[in-house]
């Protein structure tokens, strides 16, 4: 089993930056690769980033260029590192194991979530 807890949303201005986290538990995480998700109410969830167990990153073209993802295997934890935000970015974000299309289809195993709110 693995659980996860987001954190690092907030409320932030066009152009700003904020720097999510993903602690994860499970003695398997270093082996799993790990993705960002985000959800506008009335839409279904989409994959912004993810990461694999080596390291290997791959992005929505939407957020290319302006977020980052990360991992620190050692700690269980997932970053995003989100910078230039845009009022389209606004959304609540989470993490969770990147099984490909079995992670969006799946209902269970999601966290809370985190809000990422960008207006002026």
């Amino acid at each position: 089993q693995v659980q996860f807890v987001e954190s690092g949303g907030g409320l932030v201005q066009p152009g700003g930056s904020l720097r999510l986290s993903c602690a994860a538990s499970g003695s398997l995480f270093s082996t799993y690769a790990m993705g960002w998700y985000r959800q506008v109410p009335g839409k279904q969830r989409e994959l912004v980033a993810a990461i694999t167990s080596r390291g290997n990153t791959n992005y929505a073209d939407s957020v290319k260029d302006r977020f980052t993802i990360s991992r620190d295997n050692a700690k269980n934890m997932v970053y995003l590192q989100m910078n230039s935000l845009k009022p389209e970015d606004t959304a609540v974000y989470y993490c969770n194991r990147d099984r490909g299309p079995i992670t969006l289809a799946t209902a269970s195993g999601w966290g809370q979530g985190t809000q990422v709110t960008v207006s002026s």
